[in-house]
């Protein structure tokens, strides 16, 4: 499938790559591909990618590229919801999750831009967290609000938004992966929170928790697969409630998650389309890496099939 029908619009992370060099990359790969000369239009601190895309989707785009870190692929995906108009992923960032759960094997921007330009649509769901929901929001998928945020891979509260939050911007981007491990050590002695957890509806007894992780699909930072029966298009979202008591169950609960074993003990994983959570006390939450604030009740809903998302096409 070529992007012939309206142009390419490129949304940059500035403080991820060079906007020039990736601008030639993508130029070439444009004319090798016979498609229109992408519009490369950066994003800022105040705004990383949600209204760049408005304007793209406005201006009659036919794809719309994320060229950044997974926080530029959420802005730019949150705005593509719904509208049809197929969402490209261009590598610039330390996790690069969505790409990486796609399993589209893309390394490079030359390989990646020739997958946007040139690739198969592939329909996706999405997650949306609601924090502190209001009653209109406890129902059905959530309007559009300051408290209500998309994820494209995964969402969290605990342990692993501090993690997030922890984790320096330059040492990401040295360090990669391993800069969440440097910063998680510091929190593995945070106290407990107290959880109660809804499922479609169905209440699940009071617990402690350290971090619970919800996914849209299963591979997270560092390659690791905690939610193993995730699926991107299932209309289902998974979850994960971790509550180690001690260094040595975080041990048992890494060892368990990297050898695909089951449920035991301090790691308990449910699925279903609508999740609620309450938190004593609040907890600091994420999503697909981004920071937000504390919360004392989450809700996670899946939207299903609303994403579409420019893939390898299979018989190539």
């Amino acid at each position: 499938m070529k992007t012939r029908e309206g142009g390419i619009t490129v949304v940059v992370n500035p403080t991820k790559v060079d906007a020039d060099e990736v601008r030639e990359t993508l130029v070439a790969a444009a004319r090798s591909a016979d498609v229109p000369e992408p519009t490369l239009v950066e994003t800022t601190a105040e705004d990383p990618g949600f209204g760049q895309t408005r304007a793209a989707i406005a201006d009659g785009a036919g794809l719309v590229c994320a060229l950044g870190g997974d926080g530029t692929v959420r802005a730019v995906a949150q705005e593509l919801v719904g509208s049809g108009v197929p969402l490209g992923l261009l590598p610039g960032g330390t996790g690069n999750l969505l790409a990486r759960n796609l399993a589209d094997g893309v390394v490079s921007l030359e390989e990646a831009a020739r997958v946007a330009f040139t690739g198969i649509d592939r329909t996706i769901d999405v997650g949306w967290l609601v924090l502190d929901p209001s009653p209109e929001q406890q129902h059905g998928v959530p309007r559009p609000a300051d408290n209500v945020h998309c994820f494209t891979v995964m969402a969290g509260v605990g342990f692993d938004a501090q993690m997030m939050a922890d984790a320096p911007e330059g040492v990401k981007d040295r360090a990669g992966w391993a800069a969440y491990v440097a910063s998680g050590g510091r929190h593995l002695t945070d106290p407990p929170f107290g959880l109660d957890l809804v499922v479609d509806g169905r209440t699940r007894p009071t617990s402690k928790a350290r971090t619970v992780v919800v996914g849209n699909c299963g591979e997270l930072t560092g390659g690791m697969v905690l939610l193993p029966d995730a699926l991107i298009d299932d209309g289902r979202l998974d979850i994960a409630t971790v509550s180690p008591e001690s260094l040595t169950q975080w041990i048992g609960v890494a060892a368990r998650v990297l050898a695909k074993r089951s449920d035991g003990p301090s790691l308990e994983r449910d699925s279903g389309s609508d999740l609620v959570i309450r938190l004593d006390p609040p907890q600091l939450c994420e999503v697909d890496g981004d920071v937000l604030t504390e919360a004392a009740s989450v809700r996670f809903v899946v939207q299903p099939g609303s994403l579409v998302v420019r893939v390898v096409d299979g018989d190539r």
